[in-house]
């Protein structure tokens, strides 16, 4: 008899309208790398590297054809050198070399770094903005990265991204 209540008022239950607070829940959802390539702050960001480290990248091309032109002297001029000579042009070239690898094991390391620092700002801007848009538009829960299938109508990508324009804006294109 006991079953039978349990089973009567679980299917009541089960067969009730969801509560007016559940129906209304407001769902949205992010594409965050969409924005890590879009929004203007990221663009400007990878200008801003790129232009920073540009000189860097030269002094590394400039050594890497002094290099070639060393090795170059020495397979053409290497049967007409003295030994010494030879030896000499070889012990350059090694070191030389030695001096790009250790520069550019440098310049790589300081670029991951600095593109780590940029890429925790830009992602720490875009988490304010869609805080600052799900609390103005009323949104419950925004969802970003793991998301197997959202309908486009909860897709506030765009928004996010028309947000961060107008801000970037404000701040003068910085």
């Amino acid at each position: 008899m006991k079953t039978r209540h349990f089973i009567a008022a679980l299917l009541l239950l089960l067969s009730m309208p969801l509560s007016a607070a559940q129906a209304e829940t407001k769902v949205g959802v992010v594409n965050f790398l969409r924005m890590m390539e879009e929004a203007p702050q990221a663009r400007a960001a990878q200008a801003k590297i790129e232009s920073e480290f540009a000189p860097r990248e030269q002094e590394l091309v400039a050594l890497q054809k002094e290099i070639r032109k060393l090795e170059d002297k020495l397979s053409k001029e290497g049967a007409v050198l003295s030994e010494a000579q030879s030896n000499k042009l070889e012990r350059q070239v090694l070191s030389k070399s030695r001096e790009l690898k250790r520069s550019r094991d440098e310049f790589r390391d300081d670029l991951n770094i600095r593109k780590n620092e940029v890429t925790a700002q830009l992602q720490r801007q875009m988490l304010e903005a869609t805080r600052a848009l799900a609390k103005e538009q009323g949104f419950d829960i925004i969802l970003g990265q793991g998301v197997v299938y959202a309908n486009e109508r909860v897709d506030i990508t765009n928004l996010v991204l028309e947000r961060l324009t107008r801000d970037f804006k404000k701040a003068g294109g910085k």
